[in-house]
């Protein structure tokens, strides 16, 4: 039986480990300008958190340090090899063998620099849901250099293993190819998806399901238009890949949603910054 007391301190407890639960946190299931649980920043690490400790760009240690450090998205780069293996890599080719025209057998025996095999993406997947749920997955779907059709096929495998391993509430999807993008609203209808490329006005994004504007930042300077746009349309603002102080401090400015830069570290500085300014 407990005593008043003992009651109490439970209470307190209890109390305590929930304020610090919920301190960092909002609320989106999925990359939205409000969100479910997300950690409460703008800041995408472009290809995992690697730069600081050299680490290997879209290695799995990469993206675990993009979760130790809080960020509400890891980026990472999906591609197919020849024996139609889904992979994380951001070049079309790995030590000199092309992806494409490669099997996964081949590619696996090179290591990455910290003595990481090169990651399926159901690797990465795996490993980015452990022990996260604060860091989206932001998966980005390279164009095949094979055909189009393929990169719709490499969209309907990825799809689908994301929805097999629990993985759709984390993921967000992206891609230069405007057509993949398509081929994943007709496979998932609440899918978050963004836009590469930057030759389309949010207007065009809104009226084929795209939900996001994620551009290199000097398409925002050249069309300041599209911001407001944007806005208007609740059409996602992302930029890339964001590293100067400078263009951190005019986007956070313009308060784009999310910002992915090889300088996760940096702009979380200059979010502090910008937030004492404000008190």
């Amino acid at each position: 039986m407990f005593f008043y007391q003992d009651i109490v301190t439970m209470k307190l407890k209890i109390f305590l480990i929930a304020g610090l639960f919920f301190s960092g946190c909002t609320t989106p299931t999925k990359m939205t300008k409000t969100g479910n649980g997300f950690a409460d920043n703008i800041i995408v690490a472009h290809r995992g958190a690697w730069k600081k400790n050299q680490l290997p760009e879209n290695s799995i240690a990469a993206l675990k340090e993009a979760i130790a450090l809080g960020c509400t998205g890891s980026e990472f780069d999906v591609r197919m090899t020849a024996d139609d293996s889904l992979i994380v890599n951001h070049d079309p080719d790995y030590h000199k063998l092309v992806i494409e025209k490669t099997n996964y057998t081949q590619l696996a025996e090179y290591k990455l620099s910290n003595g990481e095999k090169i990651p399926t993406l159901q690797e990465y997947l795996l490993a980015g849901l452990q022990n996260n749920k604060r860091t989206r997955l932001v998966l980005e779907i390279k164009p095949s250099d094979v055909s189009k059709e393929r990169g719709k096929l490499i969209a309907e495998k990825a799809v689908k293993l994301v929805h097999e391993l629990g993985a759709r509430h984390m993921t967000v999807y992206i891609s230069f190819d405007y057509d993949i993008l398509k081929k994943i609203h007709e496979l998932d209808a609440s899918a978050s998806t963004q836009y590469l490329d930057g030759n389309r006005s949010p207007e065009e994004l809104k009226a084929d399901g795209i939900t996001g504007a994620d551009y290199h930042y000097s398409v925002f300077r050249k069309h300041p238009e599209w911001i407001e746009s944007a806005k208007r349309n609740k059409i996602i603002l992302n930029a890339w890949t964001v590293n100067a102080a400078a263009e951190m401090d005019w986007l956070l400015d313009q308060q784009f949603d999310f910002i992915t830069t090889n300088e996760p570290e940096l702009l979380f500085e200059r979010i502090r910054l910008v937030n004492e300014k404000k008190k």
